[in-house]
């Protein structure tokens, strides 16, 4: 029994010994492979790559409209809090100043739909659409029905497509953004490319939680565009993401 005792006690020995080789082993390889890496600007990867501000965050002048409103992307930003709220204000001016008709108003109802203010307010979009408008036309109509308000008292609950369904700053100013490229420039901006404008507004002003969306993107496979981003085609892909305040008064 002694004999076969002391055998296991040095086949355990061995096999400590051993594991403790293979250990200095792997770590040689990491570092050598960690030092091969970083002579061209690599590492090991440790899991899905995270989306920096550098990627997503717009700079420059806009096309056309920034040089006639002399305003720049750079301009809303967490360092200059005064120059971003004096951007988001002019911005906001056109919401408030320009009225649109027609196949413009129409063009604006559909942009404007595709895009909101989440994490300002909770509202789909940041203006009303027709099914918002017939829905709460038929609730009226039912409240005027049982009594509970009157004809003359339903006209404040009335809503309109079109109208502002956001009275956050940031949505003011994005509803302004499209009214002004609607009037002033409505054959050289697509539906499209209107909306990847405000989409680049509003990664500017919530630059923390549009690089967790982007981020959130990359893992799940989906193209990196400012609309997918910006949008509200994969609203809320991001949840549960840590991130960052926002820029600009809401």
């Amino acid at each position: 029994m002694k004999t076969i005792t002391k055998n296991i006690d040095k086949i355990l020995i061995g096999l400590i010994f051993l594991a403790g080789i293979i250990i200095i082993y792997n770590q040689f390889q990491l570092s050598s492979l960690n030092s091969e890496l970083s002579g061209i600007g690599g590492t090991i990867p440790t899991g899905a790559g995270l989306v920096s501000a550098s990627e997503v965050i717009p700079k420059g002048v806009p096309r056309i409209y920034g040089d006639e409103l002399k305003i720049k992307y750079d301009d809303v930003s967490a360092s200059n809090p005064n120059l971003a709220d004096q951007t988001i204000a002019l911005l906001s001016e056109y919401d408030r100043n320009i009225v649109l008709t027609g196949k413009n108003l129409e063009r604006y109802i559909s942009i404007t739909t595709q895009i909101s203010c989440e994490y300002c307010c909770s509202a789909k979009a940041i203006v009303f659409s027709k099914d918002d408008e017939d829905a709460m036309n038929e609730k009226i109509k039912q409240a005027i029905s049982t009594g509970q308000i009157t004809e003359e008292q339903a006209k404040k609950y009335r809503i309109t497509a079109g109208d502002a369904a956001c009275g956050c700053a940031h949505s003011y100013a994005m509803r302004g953004l499209a009214k002004y490229l609607l009037t002033k420039h409505s054959t050289e901006f697509t539906d499209d490319q209107i909306l990847e404008e405000l989409a680049k507004w509003k990664t500017l002003f919530f630059p923390g939680q549009m690089e967790a969306k982007a981020t959130a993107l990359k893992e799940n496979g989906i193209e990196f565009s400012y609309i997918n981003l910006g949008s509200n085609k994969y609203r809320d892909i991001e949840k549960g993401s840590s991130s960052g305040g926002m820029v600009g008064g809401c």
